[in-house]
Formats: structure tokens, sequence, C-alpha cells
């Protein structure tokens, strides 16, 4: 900040004061110097002389008076030291000063108000940032916010679908179910596994070894087409032979007939085979 008109005043009128003060010791100490160094005038001695008879050595004379001794000059008093104020400025000092004070106020003022637009600047450059920052935190919010509802309209998409399917399963199961119990109650079944047990039969090389009235429990399994790919015979009263007979016809049987709807299709058959004496 620039310095003040009244402080630059002080400081040259304190200026001015201890240059003169300099001054005046100065001058002092060059008179005292002046008033050691000239030397005092010569004194002379008064004698006194006496014409005396040589006779008068003969006889004693008294002694002379001794000189009085010279007195010592007082110093000369100390001159009090005159003290000095300021000089009084002149009219173009007083402009210079008062023009020097204008500038240096319009200097202070416009440094001031320097100083308050930085600061405002400042302020809006901070509340421009702020408002950004808000404007950035809030469509980020709004991003996040859309994509989790999206991920939650597909999840729940997702989740229609899946018990929409279900029902669509268990719906079919159901209607197959019922079609099933449906078409077995209309005897198609046993039609279709007379028709089976009939072509076995018919396949069927009857041992030496077999007697009247074979009874034997037969398990079948297929795949879709009629193939057979296994055979077992299970509670039966014949001997060995009957048994190998009864699996090598289900074999020569194979593939079997078809069932007349194709919901009453098994892999797994169990046959009662009792050929007709």
């Amino acid at each position: 900040m620039a310095e003040r008109t009244s402080d630059r005043f002080i400081s040259m009128l304190q200026s001015l004061l201890l240059h003169g003060a300099v001054v005046g010791l100065l001058v002092y100490g060059w008179w005292t110097y002046k008033q050691h160094a000239t030397p005092p005038p010569a004194q002379t001695l008064a004698i006194e002389a006496y014409a005396l008879d040589s006779k008068a050595f003969d006889k004693p004379q008294p002694a002379a008076p001794a000189p009085k001794p010279e007195p010592i000059p007082e110093p000369l008093p100390e001159e009090p030291e005159v003290e000095t104020g300021p000089p009084t400025p002149t009219p173009e000092e007083v402009a210079q000063r008062e023009e020097e004070r204008r500038k240096a106020e319009e200097q202070e003022k416009a440094q001031e108000q320097r100083v308050a637009e930085e600061k405002r600047v400042a302020e809006e450059k901070r509340e421009r940032e702020l408002a950004e920052r808000k404007k950035q935190d809030a469509a980020e919010a709004k991003r996040v916010a859309d994509l989790k509802r999206k991920a939650e309209d597909k999840k729940k998409a997702e989740e229609a679908r899946l018990r929409y399917q279900r029902e669509q399963e268990l719906r079919r199961s159901l209607e197959a179910e019922e079609h099933v119990m449906a078409v077995r109650s209309s005897g198609a079944l046993a039609n279709w596994v007379g028709q089976i047990t009939a072509r076995i039969q018919r396949a069927w090389l009857r041992p030496p070894s077999a007697k009247t009235g074979i009874d034997c429990v037969v398990y079948v399994s297929q795949i879709p087409g009629g193939a057979v790919t296994n055979v077992r015979v299970g509670e039966c009263n014949g001997d060995q032979a009957v048994r190998e007979s009864i699996e090598s016809a289900v074999y020569r049987a194979s593939p079997l007939p078809p069932p007349p709807d194709p919901s009453l299709f098994e892999r797994n058959l169990e046959i009662r085979f009792k050929p007709v004496d």
C-alpha cells in the first residue's frame, strides 16, 4: 500500500531537524577549535634594573622580591546551541508536496480498487466453479439414477419373462399330463402295449424245454423310433433257455411299433409275456 502524505511530511521534518542539528554541531566544533588554536599574545616581564656601586657588593644586599605568578586566563563561556527548525517551504515546494500527496492518494485508491476487483473476480470464479461442480454432481447423480432405474427395469423384465416362461411350461406340462391321462383312460396305451406284446410273441421261437403256461415279466428299454436298447426278464416260470429265447424275441421285434399318440411314448416298458399255447 502507498505511503500516506502525513507520514512523508513527518519523515521530511525529522530529516530537516537531524540535518540542522548536525550543521550546528559542526559550526560549534569549528568555532571552539579556532578559539583554542589561536596562541595568546606574548607577555613581557617587567625587570627593574639598579646601578650599584662596586662598593655596594662589599655590603650584604637584601634579596630581590620574587616575581608574581601570571594569572591563568579564564575559559570563554560556551555559546548556547541555537535550535533551528525546518525551513519554511516555498510555494513551489508546497505545490509539489500537494501534487505528491494527490498522486499518493490516487495510487492508494487505485490499489484499493485493484484489490477489490481482484477479490471480486476471484469470488465470481469460485462461484462459477462451485456452480459447475454442483452441475456435474447433479448430472452424475442423474446418470447413476438412470442406470439404476434401467437395471431395475431390466431385472423386473427378466423376472417377468422367467415367470411367464415358468407359467407357460407349467401350463404345457399340465396340459400334457391331462392329455396323457385322457389318452390312457381311453385305452390307447393298453392297445399300444398289446401291439408290442403281440409282435414279441410272433418273434418268439419256443425252446424244447418250454412248458405250457409260460408267464414272465419283461422290462424293455427303447428310444424314439422304437429301437430296443436293453431287455431284462424279471419274474418268469420258465428255465434259462426260455428266458434267453424271450430276450432274443424282443430284439428281433425291434423296432417296436410306435404309439398312436406321441404323448404315450415311454422309454421303459413293462410287458407281461404270456404266449398262447
